[in-house]
């Protein structure tokens, strides 16, 4: 055990002197600052993965385990915001977040750093969703089952309405809202852009018959660009929207609620982002032009 202990100790302590090494680089090197940040993000999710496998096992004893997910969001956002300064700030003048539950939370998904804008927002009682094959991966499916994870089985399933079905039950029994991302996939985009959205959170809300919360964050690519090797400290602002009810519709408005809400967002993205980067911007880019990586966890409900 004294050897595991001091295998540990080495490599944290390594680890901690490159990663300080490619920050003092940034200095004469911008983009070592790349380099410095993804360092400190990966060491940092690392360790509140580990702490939220252990939140979640005593929230699950004490019987909360409905609350699992946000503990885990929470340290990795204060944690994050130590190790690479950046901050993700939550504007809810509705106090929506800690008042409509449960929801189906959806927002748009720009780039890994995503779980870091998780971190800042994520609400009591929520937890994100994923496919239930997810289950039997070790570290992550039993890190998801012990939160309270919500799974969609699509297994059998026709459409994105079937797939959703056990999903909505859990959210009433449970009271537990979800958060997805209705895009399916990252756009990496460098303007504030939406990819075309998929159903399946809107298919969940009105079988559920929950409302819909629209979590509109800024474009951050002057924070964070992949192709550019840009990666520095900022603040985004994330928008929580006024809840959108779904009591009365049915599957065949599903289509219209999409359309509605993904223009609500747009609209939105492109003056939050003016404001988050301090000057005015032209009209989105389009879809085409922006190249998109599937998530690990989404749900691809068409």
């Amino acid at each position: 055990m004294s050897v595991l202990v001091g295998y540990l100790v080495n490599f944290l302590v390594g680890y901690a002197a490159v990663t300080i090494f490619f920050y003092m680089a940034s200095l004469a090197v911008p983009k070592a600052g790349f380099v410095a940040r993804a360092l400190a993000a990966y060491i940092s999710l690392l360790i509140c993965a580990v702490f939220g496998v252990l939140a979640s096992i005593f929230f699950t004893l004490i019987g909360k385990q409905g609350i699992s997910q946000w503990a885990t969001a929470r340290a990795f956002h204060y944690v994050m915001r130590l190790t690479t300064g950046i901050v993700f700030q939550v504007e809810d003048p509705g106090n929506i977040l800690a008042t409509t539950r449960p929801a189906v939370f959806i927002g748009n998904h720009q780039t890994e750093l995503d779980v870091l804008m998780l971190g800042a927002m994520f609400p009591k009682w929520c937890s994100v969703t994923a496919k239930s094959d997810l289950k039997h991966i070790p570290f992550l499916g039993w890190f998801m089952r012990l939160s309270g994870s919500i799974f969609i089985d699509r297994k059998n399933s026709k459409d994105a309405r079937e797939a959703m079905a056990g999903a909505a039950k859990e959210i009433q029994t449970r009271q537990q809202s979800v958060y997805m991302f209705p895009e399916g996939t990252r756009s990496y985009a460098k303007d504030p852009v939406l990819l075309p959205f998929k159903k399946g959170a809107f298919h969940l809300a009105v079988q559920a018959g929950v409302p819909i919360v629209p979590v509109v964050v800024a474009n951050y690519s002057h924070v964070l660009h992949i192709k550019s090797m840009v990666f520095r400290a900022g603040t985004v602002p994330i928008k929580v929207l006024n809840p959108i009810p779904t009591k009365g519709l049915t599957s065949a408005d599903v289509d219209e609620l999409t359309r509605k809400t993904r223009d609500l967002m747009l609209n939105e993205l492109l003056a939050l982002t003016a404001k988050a980067q301090g000057r005015p911007l032209a009209v989105p880019a389009s879809v085409e032009n922006s190249s998109a990586t599937s998530s690990a966890v989404h749900v691809n409900s068409k």
